[in-house]
C-alpha cells in the first residue's frame, strides 16, 4: 500500500528553522517524484519544491531559504526550511507525482497519493 507520512511541523519565531520530513512506504522512493505544496486557509494549495532522481525545483517564494533533498536508505524526504517568515505559516503536505513534464510540477492534479500534512506555524 503506497504511503506518505509528513511530520515535523511546528511553532518557529520569524527567522527560525525547521525540517520537514516525508516518509514514504509501499513503493521505492528513488522511482519517482515527490513534492511539497503547503496550504493556508482560504488560499490555493501551491507548490513548494519538487525532487526526483535528477532534478530539484522551487518556488520563487523559498528559493534560497529551503532545501529538499532525499535519504533512499530511509525512504525520507526532506525539507529543510530557513529563515521563515509568517508567510510561509501554513499546513504542508507531501505528494508523490505521476509522470509529468517538469514546468508542470506545481499542478496537484499530477499527484495522486498525498500524505496527511503538519501544520507550520512562523510567528512572534
Amino acid at each position: 500500500e503506497v504511503q506518505l507520512q509528513a511530520s515535523g511541523g511546528g511553532w518557529v519565531q520569524p527567522g527560525g528553522s525547521l525540517r520537514l520530513s516525508c516518509a514514504a512506504s509501499g513503493f521505492a522512493l528513488d522511482d519517482y517524484g515527490i513534492a511539497w505544496f503547503r496550504q493556508a486557509p482560504g488560499k490555493e494549495r501551491e507548490g513548494v519544491s519538487f525532487i526526483n532522481v535528477g532534478r530539484k525545483f522551487y518556488s520563487n517564494s523559498v528559493k534560497g531559504r529551503f532545501t529538499i533533498s532525499r535519504d533512499n536508505a530511509k525512504n525520507t524526504v526532506y525539507l529543510q526550511m530557513n529563515s521563515l517568515k509568517p508567510e510561509d505559516t501554513a499546513v504542508y503536505y507531501c505528494a508523490r507525482a505521476s509522470r509529468l513534464p517538469f514546468s508542470l510540477w506545481r499542478d496537484p492534479p499530477n499527484y495522486h497519493y498525498w500524505g496527511q500534512g503538519t501544520q507550520v506555524t512562523v510567528s512572534s
